[in-house]
């Protein structure tokens, strides 16, 4: 009777400790699944480098990012920097491409999406004078007032591999 009361002892210790340990394992791939997101990452303006031409990342209008379909991401002070980038990476590995909304400076944009301004009256830091706008209609604004060229995604990834 002893032994059997020392045995009935035993397994409530180790249905507690399962209960436990379900609950740990549970919360472990809670955290698993949140970790590897796939999406994009605040740019930390002052502090990130880009990772084309490693300069500081500050201009707040001009910034990119890829995501890859992993989860790594890629931060780029200017949008230049980030398709200079593709000719040495596999692109068929990207889930996002990124670019900072020159309308709304900081926010990321969907760069296939975007449409891009290349005017001599807007400076980017790299020197392409390129930047991105989340719709046609800002762009044109821009360009009505500093001038330049309207490209789509496709069109600028051309024009600037026959530069």
């Amino acid at each position: 009777m002893k032994n059997a009361m020392h045995f009935h002892e035993h397994l409530k210790y180790f249905g507690d400790v399962s209960k436990t340990l379900k609950k740990i394992t549970a919360l472990v791939a809670l955290f698993i699944m949140l970790g590897c997101a796939v999406g994009p990452q605040p740019i930390d303006y002052g502090q990130d480098g880009c990772h084309f031409c490693k300069m500081t990342i500050v201009d707040k209008l001009h910034a990119a990012e890829i995501v890859t379909k992993k989860g790594k991401v890629y931060k780029f002070d200017a949008t230049e920097c980030m398709i200079n980038f593709l000719e040495e990476f596999d692109s068929s590995t990207v889930k996002l491409y990124l670019s900072n909304n020159y309308s709304n400076p900081e926010e990321l944009i969907d760069a296939t999406k975007a449409t891009f301004l290349i005017s001599k009256n807007v400076p980017s830091p790299m020197g392409a004078n390129l930047s991105a706008f989340k719709n046609k209609t800002d762009a044109v604004k821009v360009q009505t007032d500093k001038s330049g060229d309207i490209y789509t995604w496709n069109e600028l990834l051309i024009h600037l591999k026959n530069k």
